[in-house]
C-alpha cells in the first residue's frame, strides 16, 4: 500500500478509506445500536457511562460537549448533571447516529438545553474555550487521526476544564482477559449477525478495541496533545478505562 496507513480493525488502510468505512459501519448499526450495546455488555455499559459522568465532576450550569455522542446515552446523563441552567451539545460525524440520538431524546421529552451538531472530532466547529467539559465515550478508537481530535478538543475547553475519555482498554486481570476475549471475539460478531444482520460491522468494532492504545499509551497521547494532570481509572478490570485530562 502506498502512502500513509492506519488501522481499520486488524486491516491496514488509507486514512480516507478508514473514515469512509467507519461511516458505513455506524450508518449500518445505528438502528440497533442501543439494543446491541445492552446485549454486548450485558447492560454494564450503562454503569460505565454513569461512572464516567461522575468522574467528570461537572456541576450545575456547566457547558458540556459530548463528542461522538451517538444515540445520546451520555448526553442524557450530562443534561441531568448540569440542570436547566446548563448546556449539552452532542457532536457526531455520522448523520444517522445523530438523527437516532435526536429522535430518542425528543421521544423522552428532553428538548431544552440540548444541541445537535454534525461535526468531525478532528475539526470541531466551536469557539476556543467554549466548554467546561468535553466527553467522548467509545468514540476515540474510531477516529482516524486521534492526535488531531485530542488537540481539537483541547482547543474547545476552557482553562481548568476537563476532557473525559471513556473507552475500551486493556484487561489487567488474566482470568478475566481469557473470558473477555472469548466473548468479544466470538460471541459479539455472532450477536451482530443475529440481531442486526451485520457480522462484519461488529467484527470491526471488536477488532478496533484490540488495536486501540492501552491505558498508558493513551495517557501519553493526551499529555503530548497538551493536556495536563492526566489520569485514568480502570473499570471492570480494565475492560474499559476513564481517562481525564485538564486544560491548564
Amino acid at each position: 500500500m502506498s502512502g500513509p496507513a492506519t488501522d481499520f480493525g486488524f486491516e491496514r488502510v488509507t486514512p480516507a478509506e478508514k473514515t469512509a468505512r467507519v461511516g458505513q459501519v455506524f450508518s449500518s448499526v445505528a438502528g440497533r445500536y442501543d439494543l446491541m450495546n445492552d446485549l454486548m455488555s450485558l447492560g454494564v455499559h450503562r454503569l460505565w457511562k454513569r461512572e464516567a459522568v461522575l468522574l467528570s465532576g461537572v456541576r450545575r450550569g456547566a457547558a458540556v460537549l459530548d463528542v461522538a455522542g451517538g444515540t445520546g446515552d451520555c448526553a442524557l446523563l450530562y443534561r441531568a448533571a448540569v440542570g436547566d441552567a446548563g448546556r449539552v451539545a452532542i457532536a457526531d460525524i455520522n448523520a444517522d447516529m445523530l438523527r437516532r440520538g435526536r429522535d430518542r431524546l425528543t421521544d423522552r421529552g428532553v428538548i431544552r438545553g440540548i444541541e445537535y451538531v454534525q461535526a468531525d472530532a478532528e475539526l470541531l466547529p466551536f469557539r476556543d474555550q467554549e466548554f467546561d467539559c468535553i466527553s467522548i465515550a467509545f468514540g476515540l478508537r474510531n477516529v482516524t487521526h486521534k492526535e488531531r481530535a485530542l488537540r481539537s478538543m483541547l482547543g474547545c475547553l476552557r482553562f481548568g476544564g476537563t476532557l473525559v475519555v471513556l473507552e475500551f482498554s486493556r484487561v489487567v486481570l488474566p482470568m478475566l482477559e481469557r473470558l473477555y476475549d472469548a466473548w468479544s471475539l466470538h460471541v459479539i460478531p455472532a450477536l451482530g449477525e443475529l440481531i442486526a444482520g451485520d457480522r462484519d460491522s461488529y467484527r470491526y468494532l471488536v477488532e478496533s478495541i484490540r488495536v486501540h492504545p492501552d491505558q498508558e499509551t493513551l495517557r501519553n497521547m493526551m499529555l503530548d496533545a497538551g493536556f495536563g494532570r492526566v489520569d485514568y481509572v480502570n473499570l471492570s478490570g480494565g475492560i474499559v478505562a476513564v481517562h481525564r485530562g485538564r486544560r491548564i
